[in-house]
């Protein structure tokens, strides 16, 4: 490809609206233009790079015997009635009417799509196990999409879904898409991670999380420099202190009120009592589709909501209105205690060992202090509510935890019969008797995979693409078109290379070497040839490699030898990374 026929609007300076780096730079090198708030268009080199994604996804998925298929962006209403999502997805879901006044929705995911082929279509444990899969778009109506292609409303993503008949065969089936997964991001060229996640939305026993690794990432990864434990930060257990032992009843101190005046936090409040943050136990009201239930907490420790819905079992919870807090403690927030209260208490662990700590009196401007467990408040349930933080201790072998910082580029997830239990999806076993598919989802954002590697690769001046997805390879620069000697040795490196199969593009613009090197490091292709002057009177080009800045003279006649080598180099490196 030649530059001055390639649609490529690179900019000097950052969009206004960009926040992440990805963004700043996929905007600048002109991959991508804004239609609408998290929708934007791929221009020719961004769509170079995404295609090479899909490449790979689709290479290692039919190498791990998945099947494509292609499914419809809409989906109807009725679907997703069965499954309950119509209500439980929330405001994400973009909902519409067609002309016969029919509810639809442009399809977010295709969980409720592929069960009810599978209804159809499977109807013998011979038909499995079977992985379907798509390279699509999709559509989530964030509340405020941002960070460009990280966190766009219309985005490309790869999904596959597994059927089995037992969770023997699931259990295989997602060790095999865990390895092609592992496949995909290494042919990435992508330093990455997996985690154990939650499962959120889509549902499902158990998930793990792919994460790109890079400092730039909104995702906290928490791994374990002993064992192989790593989650990310709202899966992560807390590991349980051992119970103290609690005294009797008379080495307890006497319960006792204190005034607080406008005291609402756990700063002010530990402050004016002089006591420790941990020393004081926080009474978090939630509301939830059960009910309102009440949540206590070390005061130095924050709630994870993903623990407390998962334990729950509920759709989604939320911290209580004002007016809830009242009804359920007679007292405005700030102030909730946990004695007298009629709704349900759960306790975090943290809790379980406490003694003579403070809470709110659930009376304004009062707190008390030297509360106990079992003498003042009864806890109907201890579980790991906690969010996990610097400092803590590995749940499983009790060593060092460290924390790092990931972007989130695939997810799979064991469904088990979450979907065919609800949209009827059954077969026939070998006895002849009737038993519910057993599922699992795979998926992967092709264009967050694209924004990812541009976190973790990138430098001042630019994108460094890995070889793999590279929208070229090659970018070959005669600092002087006018002169005629730089150009016909420029287009005689430029169709040799393309004639061995090299993506390579020719900058012959009529510009200043300066702006042709700009460019080319803006969109960050792996390999520069550059013809100048001076080398070009010994025979001579020059490679950088956008990578590092290394050098390397070579003479004419080697370009194409030494350009095939240094890519099949890079290449080979990202497969043992």
């Amino acid at each position: 490809m030649r530059y001055s026929q390639l649609m490529l609007p690179t900019l000097k300076e950052d969009p206004a609206e960009a926040e992440v780096i990805s963004h700043k730079l996929m905007f600048r090198a002109g991959m991508i233009r804004k239609l609408a708030a998290g929708i934007y268009s791929y221009l020719p080199l961004g769509l170079r790079v995404i295609r090479k994604v899909e490449e790979i996804v689709r290479e290692e998925m039919n190498r791990a015997g998945a099947q494509e298929v292609l499914l419809p962006c809409v989906q109807p209403a009725e679907l997703w009635m069965e499954t309950h999502r119509w209500e439980e997805y929330g405001k994400d879901l973009l909902r519409f009417k067609d002309r016969h006044s029919r509810d639809c929705c442009f399809g977010p995911t295709h969980e409720e799509v592929i069960t009810d082929i599978a209804r159809r279509e499977i109807r013998s444990y011979r038909q499995m196990p079977l992985n379907l899969y798509q390279i699509q778009t999709k559509f989530r109506d964030e509340i405020r999409p941002r960070f460009g292609l990280m966190r766009g409303r219309e985005f490309i993503m790869k999904d596959a879904y597994s059927f089995d008949t037992d969770e023997a065969g699931l259990e295989k089936s997602y060790h095999k898409m865990y390895e092609a997964y592992e496949r995909i991001f290494k042919r990435c060229g992508l330093t990455f991670t997996a985690v154990e996640a939650e499962t959120g939305l889509i549902g499902g026993s158990a998930s793990h999380e792919f994460m790109v690794m890079a400092e730039t990432g909104e995702e906290i990864i928490v791994s374990c420099q002993s064992c192989d434990y790593t989650a990310n930060v709202q899966k992560a257990e807390a590991k349980r202190t051992r119970l103290r032992a609690r005294g009797s009843e008379k080495t307890l101190k006497p319960l006792k009120k204190m005034e607080t005046p406008d005291m609402k936090t756990v700063e002010t409040v530990t402050q004016f009592l002089k006591v420790r943050p941990q020393d004081l136990v926080k009474t978090l009201i939630f509301e939830t589709d059960q009910g309102v239930v009440a949540t206590l907490i070390r005061g130095d420790h924050e709630i994870n909501e993903s623990k407390l819905e998962k334990l729950l079992g509920c759709g989604e919870v939320k911290l209580a209105s004002d007016d809830v807090v009242y009804e359920a403690t007679g007292a405005p927030k700030g102030f909730a205690g946990p004695i007298g209260l009629s709704v349900k208490i759960i306790a975090d662990y943290s809790v379980e060992s406490m003694v003579d700590f403070v809470t709110g009196a659930n009376e304004e401007d009062a707190h008390y202090v030297n509360v106990n467990l079992g003498r003042d408040v009864k806890v109907d349930q201890f579980a790991d509510l906690r969010m996990i933080k610097e400092g803590d201790r590995c749940p499983r072998c009790g060593k060092s935890l460290s924390f790092s910082r990931g972007i989130e580029v695939g997810h799979i997830f064991k469904l088990g019969t979450k979907y065919s239990k609800t949209l009827k999806a059954t077969y026939l076993d070998e006895n002849g008797r009737e038993r519910e598919i057993v599922m699992g989802c795979y998926g992967i954002g092709v264009g967050r995979t694209a924004a990812a590697a541009i976190e973790q690769y990138h430098d001042e001046d630019g994108i460094i693409w890995p070889m793999p997805i590279a929208p070229f390879q090659v970018i070959v620069v005669p600092v002087n078109n006018k002169s005629e000697p730089l150009m016909e040795t420029a287009e005689g490196i430029y169709r040799l290379l393309s004639g061995s199969g090299v993506e390579v593009l020719l900058d012959e613009r009529d510009s200043t070497p300066g702006v042709k090197f700009k460019d080319a490091d803006l969109i960050g292709i792996p390999l520069r040839i550059t013809v100048g002057e001076k080398n070009l009177k010994r025979g001579l080009v020059e490679i950088r490699r956008r990578k590092n800045g290394e050098t390397i003279v070579i003479g004419k006649g080697n370009t194409t030898e030494t350009v095939l080598a240094l890519i099949n180099e890079e290449m080979e490196a990202s497969l043992r990374a």
